[in-house]
C-alpha cells in the first residue's frame, strides 16, 4: 500500500474535519435555531454538494481558482501560487464537499436538544453563550461527535473532486483512492485489493461508530 498516500489521506481528513468543526458548528446552530423566512435557501446551499456530481464541483472550483479567472490571479498575487493541484486546493475543495456529511447531523444534534432546557437555563440567568456551553453543546455533542466521524470517514473515501482539484502528485495531492484507481489502471489488482479493503474496514467500524453515537442522542 502506498503509505504517503495513506499519510495525505489521514491529513485531509482530520484537516477537513477540523475546519469543518469550526464553522460547522456555528452554522448549524443557525440553522436548527433560526426562524428566518430564507433559512430554506441557506439549507439548500449546505446540501447541494449531495446531490452535484463531485467532477462538477471539482470543474467549477478549478475554473474559479486557476490562473485563467479573476479570483485566480487576484489569489496567486496574494500568495504566490494558486489552488489547483496543491495540498491546500485539495483540503478547499474538501471541506465544500464534505459540508453537508457534518452540517446536517450537526443540525439534528441541535434540533434535538429541549428548548425547555435552554428557557429554564436563561431564566436562571444564565446568558445565551454560556448556556450553548453548559447546556446544548453537552447535550448534542454525541451528534456532534457523529457528523465528525461521518465527515472523517467520508473525507477518506473522496475521488472525482480530489482528481479535479489536485490530480495525482505522489506526496502532494495523490489519496488513496486516486492510488486505487492508478493501481487498477496499471493492472496492479494485488495493491488496488489491499487498499480496498483497508477502505472498507475503517468505513465499517466508522459508520457503526456514527449509529452507536446516534442512539445517544437526546430524543424529542
Amino acid at each position: 500500500m502506498d503509505l504517503l498516500a495513506l499519510r495525505l489521506t489521514l491529513q485531509v481528513a482530520c484537516c477537513t474535519t477540523a475546519v469543518l468543526l469550526v464553522i460547522g458548528l456555528p452554522l448549524a446552530h443557525w440553522l436548527a435555531r433560526s426562524r428566518r423566512s430564507w433559512k430554506w435557501l441557506v439549507e439548500a446551499v449546505v446540501s447541494l454538494p449531495l446531490v452535484l456530481p463531485p467532477t462538477v464541483l471539482g470543474f467549477y472550483l478549478l475554473w474559479t481558482t486557476s490562473r485563467r479567472s479573476s479570483f485566480g490571479q487576484v489569489l496567486e498575487s496574494l500568495t504566490g501560487e494558486t489552488l489547483p493541484f496543491t495540498f491546500l486546493g485539495v483540503l478547499v475543495a474538501s471541506v465544500i464537499y464534505n459540508l453537508p456529511f457534518a452540517v446536517r447531523p450537526f443540525v439534528a444534534a441541535f434540533s434535538a436538544v429541549d428548548r425547555r432546557l435552554l428557557e429554564a437555563a436563561w431564566c436562571l440567568g444564565s446568558s445565551r453563550w454560556r448556556t450553548f456551553w453548559r447546556v446544548t453543546l453537552p447535550l448534542a455533542w454525541p451528534g456532534i461527535l457523529s457528523g465528525m466521524v461521518l465527515t472523517f470517514a467520508h473525507t477518506i473515501g473522496e475521488f472525482g473532486i480530489v482528481l479535479m482539484i489536485g490530480g495525482n502528485i505522489p506526496g502532494v495531492t495523490r489519496t488513496l483512492s486516486i492510488a486505487i484507481y492508478e493501481y487498477v489502471d496499471s493492472g496492479n489488482y494485488t495493491a488496488a485489493g489491499q487498499t480496498s479493503l483497508v477502505l472498507l474496514i475503517s468505513a465499517f467500524v466508522m459508520l457503526a461508530l456514527v449509529h452507536a453515537l446516534q442512539k445517544r442522542m437526546p430524543q424529542t
